[in-house]
């Protein structure tokens, strides 16, 4: 087969792998598609955490027209057992004649050993067909398995003149409608949704996707002291969305125990991990709880000690047609900063789309 339908079906394959976004994690997103004489048989994709894989979903939408096909799959396929049999298993057994595969998988029970086994039964394999494409696909889960932290996604919305609110503080509404129901999407799909304490203290945001997504992200607020009202919305619905409060060794006992019997999950990073060791040790912390995507919405202090410790992998930017103006407004990062445009936070790659006169902008670094 010519290298562009190659290409023509691996994109495929990355295409429907998007529908388990928010459903698989911290599994990775997984799109196959098998192909004879130029026809697809079968397609399938990684619907849902702790159930088949899209290999195994494209052979059953395939039946016996699969033995002598071509599977393009977007992660080498899995050889081990997990919550599901080994991937490799079902190709030889349903007769695959050749695999194409964007990335091979480095989880540590596959990392190459699929490769080797479709290879050992006489299946030609070739990798990395798109791999630039599935890379970006599966950011977070190749950043969770590399690093054991999650992927964080920073999003803020402003003015033309880039500010984040007023001199005074107000900040509702900059961006559109449009831009807030995309918000509400991205809500629906993380691990987690971060923001300080100064912001609840202003807003007294409820922090959930509108309507629901896939997942339900636990609310983590940035207190060192312990602030955050007993009277705060995600104070009042602890007990039936997760709400995690990280204090310092200085927040006040009494604060902390009222915070827990509310509902709150408490956490106090160990002395050695205040300052500047602060953030990497959280993402450490929520790593192991096995969280792929972590969205940061602010304020600016928050998203300034993200930059100024290099911790974020991707940014959603929504831009108003509207100057707000002054000194004193907020703009989306305080903290340190960097001292030379060389040291600067370049995007490698970016989407920009129209959201009904707001510019939607995603970029990654």
């Amino acid at each position: 087969m010519s290298h562009a339908a190659d290409e023509l079906w691996m994109r495929r394959a990355l295409e429907i792998a998007e529908r388990g976004r928010g459903h698989v994690e911290p599994n990775p997103l997984v799109g196959a598609v098998l192909v004879r004489d130029g026809n697809v048989v079968g397609e399938g994709w990684h619907q849902r955490f702790g159930e088949a894989h899209a290999e195994v979903n494209a052979l059953q939408a395939a039946g016996e027209a699969a033995r002598g096909a071509t599977l393009y799959v977007t992660l080498e396929p899995c050889c081990h057992h997990g919550k599901t049999p080994p991937c490799t298993d079902a190709l030889i057994q349903a007769g695959i004649a050749r695999v194409v595969a964007a990335l091979a998988d480095p989880f540590p029970l596959v990392a190459t050993q699929g490769v080797a086994q479709l290879h050992a039964a006489g299946i030609a394999v070739e990798i990395g067909l798109c791999d630039a494409e599935a890379r970006r696909q599966n950011a977070p889960y190749l950043k969770l398995i590399h690093t054991g932290r999650p992927y964080v996604l920073a999003k803020w919305a402003m003015s033309l003149d880039g500010k984040i609110a007023t001199r005074t503080g107000d900040s509702k509404w900059i961006s559109n409608e449009a831009s807030r129901r995309k918000v509400h999407e991205l809500r629906g799909r993380v691990d987690g949704i971060l923001v300080g304490i100064g912001t609840v203290l202003v807003d007294d945001p409820l922090l959930t996707a509108r309507p629901a997504g896939p997942r339900i992200a636990s609310r983590i607020v940035l207190d060192s002291k312990a602030r955050l009202p007993l009277a705060a919305q995600l104070v009042r619905t602890a007990k039936t969305v997760p709400t995690i409060v990280v204090v310092s060794s200085s927040a006040p006992a009494e604060r902390v125990d009222a915070l827990r019997d509310a509902g709150c999950e408490v956490l106090l990073p160990s002395p050695e991990h205040d300052g500047a060791a602060r953030m990497p040790a959280l993402l450490d912390e929520l790593g192991k709880r096995r969280w792929t995507n972590l969205l940061v919405e602010g304020g600016s202090d928050v998203l300034g000690r993200f930059l100024d410790v290099d911790a974020i992998d991707e940014v959603h930017v929504f831009l108003a047609p509207r100057l707000i103006g002054g000194s004193q407004g907020k703009t989306p990062f305080a903290g340190r900063g960097v001292e030379t445009l060389a040291h600067a936070w370049n995007l490698s790659a970016w989407h920009v789309e129209m959201l009904e006169g707001d510019v939607y902008l995603r970029g990654w670094k």
